[in-house]
């Protein structure tokens, strides 16, 4: 007997009673769970009273274990919208108000996007005009607190967390780094301080108020976060250092900025104490300094720990009272204001001026220097000639219109303490100064080891690998081609002296095979044809394979694009095979950027180390040898090429052997190839 058809359950597309429709739905407010018991809003009745009277009734509620769950003690931290506990009156079945037209007028009129315990800010000082070209600080608006310190300390923990969100969103606070001090009340209040401090080791992208630590200026916890197992933030100590020293400043920001970071190592050396920024427009924005003031910007070597950086930073601080940073070497920096709004904006512009700094030292420019030219000074007499001058007053104009022209800014010293002076003469390229391209020379000739990569790669990655694989390589090749080797590598050691060690190791070994041969020309770093063919050839196989990617130093790049922009031929001369040059400069971090040079030479345009190659290399370019500017890390090499007529530089890289004192008085030397680009 069959089985009747079973009935099918019928499903309703209709919303449950409980569910909140137009019909049902309590009245419209701007925010809050409570809007039921609020007039609708409207943006011409919205009161701010009302949001106070929100809050309140909503802390009593938690407070009682009212309607809205348990009492406040009792919440867990960070419940909210974070995890996702949306109020049912923010469903998709009502209209939220910043989404309508009325609610974003409401919204950009009256409401700031910022948290605040104020109503509004400004850096400019009382008695101030916004004309003013230096502002220190920042007056503040009415209170929006009601006189409960409750309510203080909610809003300022959650504007601590929203600048900690808004600073990883820069990259400034990435994996935990940085973070915000905000300091409220005090004598001019008459009553105690209270510093809130954000923790440690906490995502800043996902802080809440409820992480964040209250603190008197003994630094005694006065409220602990609501959320368990946390700690100070490990900048505390610090931001206590600011507080003590500078009276004024009630917000202490610390970010890990790339720019902040990059700024400390404009000096190779890494001993300057300061960095010294002029004559751009956001100087404006750090305090206490206008577009034509010179910044000094105080930098302080890092430590293992940030508490042991307290002692540097007091110093640095009274020594420099005007400036409202100071940098960490390879860390970070730190920056403070009279109001948050003020750290804030001290922050932002002194990053600027970072960014600025490091970027015009890639174009050659020092950041510290007063420009010569290029920035508006007011003359006392224009010297403008009239036709009905005679010429004796014709005569006194023009004398005028000289000394205006040769009269030299105070001096600006950068990290070389280098004034910016009219000092042309002095900057005539002779025997001993750093010739500038294309002011001096059109064609730049360079070294490879030393000088463009570092030795350590050549000797450190590319050396190994031959010797590593030589004799898997060996015993791939053809008889016929394994013949030509031999061949090669006889005549490369039969031109050697015959003391040479690399002979003398050859016949005490009996070693007469390609690999004896190879392995003895390389323990004495013999620069011989055969030897550097088969070395490119197998390092052809390694970059093919992706086991080898080139080295180049940092300042490479934006020398070559300074080149490219201003018509200067690179070309590279090195003791590697020219099939091994291009095999570097094609397999980089950077990519292939072969495109960059304008000639390739090697040992077959003849040796290094004698005078006659260069001229050689010379004639193949079709210029004099004085056209030619060449830079090298060997002095042998150096010395040949000034024989020969061309002009030489001297690349001090770290890690590049030391020069000998007769060769640091005769030659130029340069630790950054940026330094040889100049103008015309």
């Amino acid at each position: 007997m069959a089985e009747p058809p079973s009935k099918k359950k019928k499903v309703s597309i209709s919303a449950p009673a409980s569910a909140p429709t137009r019909k049902n739905a309590p009245k419209r407010r701007s925010m809050g769970p409570r809007q039921q018991s609020l007039p609708a809003f409207t943006p011409d009745n919205y009161s701010s009273d009302e949001d106070d009277k929100f809050f309140h009734e909503e802390n009593a509620a938690a407070a009682a274990g009212g309607k809205h769950g348990k009492a406040a003690s009792e919440q867990p931290p960070g419940a909210g919208w974070t995890n996702g506990a949306v109020p049912p009156q923010f469903t998709p079945t009502m209209t939220l108000h910043p989404y309508t037209r009325s609610g974003r007028l409401a919204l950009y009129n009256h409401h700031r996007r910022w948290i605040n315990f104020q109503s509004s800010w400004s850096r400019i000082g009382a008695g101030s005009t916004e004309m003013d070209a230096i502002h220190s600080k920042s007056a503040s608006g009415d209170s929006v607190m009601t006189g409960c310190l409750i309510d203080e300390g909610q809003t300022v923990r959650a504007l601590v967390a929203q600048l900690c969100e808004f600073y990883y969103k820069a990259g400034w606070a990435t994996g935990t780094g940085g973070g915000v001090s905000i300091r409220v009340g005090g004598p001019k209040e008459n009553r105690p301080y209270r510093v809130f401090v954000a923790p440690s080791g906490v995502q800043k992208e996902d802080m809440v108020g409820d992480d964040v630590f209250e603190l008197d200026m003994e630094r005694n916890v006065v409220t602990p976060p609501k959320t368990p197992n946390l700690r100070q933030s490990a900048c505390t100590p610090l931001w206590y250092v600011v507080y003590k020293h500078v009276p004024s400043a009630m917000c202490v920001i610390h970010t890990h900025s790339m720019h902040a970071q990059l700024a400390t190592l404009l000096d190779p050396t890494e001993k300057s104490s300061v960095l010294r920024v002029t004559h751009l427009e956001m100087l404006k924005g750090v305090g206490n300094h206008s577009y034509d003031s010179i910044l000094e910007i105080p930098i302080i070597d890092n430590r293992p720990s940030e508490d042991l950086l307290a002692a540097q930073l007091e110093e640095v601080i009274l020594k420099y009272p005007k400036c409202n940073a100071v940098l960490v070497r390879r860390h970070g920096v730190y920056v403070w204001g009279d109001s948050w709004e003020q750290a804030k904006a001290q922050c932002e512009s002194f990053d600027y001026l970072f960014e600025s700094a490091v970027k015009m030292k890639g174009m050659g420019l020092e950041s510290g220097i007063v420009p010569v030219s290029g920035t508006y000074r007011e003359e006392v007499d224009d010297g403008s000639e009239n036709m009905m001058d005679s010429e004796e007053e014709k005569n006194e104009k023009s004398r005028k219109r000289k000394i205006a022209a040769t009269a030299t800014a105070p001096p600006a010293p950068a990290f070389n303490a280098a004034g910016a002076s009219n000092n042309d003469a002095d900057l005539a390229c002779t025997g001993t100064t750093i010739p500038l391209v294309p002011r001096d020379a059109k064609i730049l000739l360079l070294d490879i080891e030393g000088t463009t990569t570092s030795i350590s790669f050549v000797k450190d990655v590319l050396f190994p690998y031959v010797l590593k694989n030589l004799n898997d390589y060996l015993s791939k090749m053809e008889p016929d081609n394994l013949d030509v080797l031999h061949a090669d590598l006889t005549k490369d050691i039969a031109a050697l002296d015959e003391n040479h060690p690399a002979k003398i190791q050859v016949d005490k070994e009996q070693i007469w095979t390609c690999a004896g041969y190879v392995r003895a020309l390389m323990a004495h770093d013999v620069k011989a044809t055969g030897l550097k063919s088969l070395q490119g050839k197998m390092w052809k196989a390694g970059y093919a394979s992706g086991e080898l990617v080139g080295h180049l130093y940092s300042d490479f790049i934006p020398m070559l694009n300074w080149c490219k922009a201003n018509e200067v031929k690179v070309c590279i001369y090195s003791s590697g095979s020219i099939a091994a040059q291009k095999l570097l400069f094609g397999h980089t971090p950077e990519g292939d950027i072969t495109s960059y040079f304008a000639g390739h030479f090697d040992t077959t345009s003849g040796s290094k180390r004698e005078s006659t190659s260069y001229r050689t290399i010379s004639e193949a370019l079709g210029v004099q040898t004085k056209d030619v500017v060449f830079v090298s890390d060997l002095e042998a090499e150096i010395v040949a090429a000034s024989e020969a007529g061309m002009r030489v530089v001297v690349a001090a890289r770290p890690g590049n052997a030391p020069l000998s004192e007769g060769t640091k008085g005769q030659f130029p030397l340069v630790r950054s190839l940026l330094q040889l680009c100049g103008a015309d």
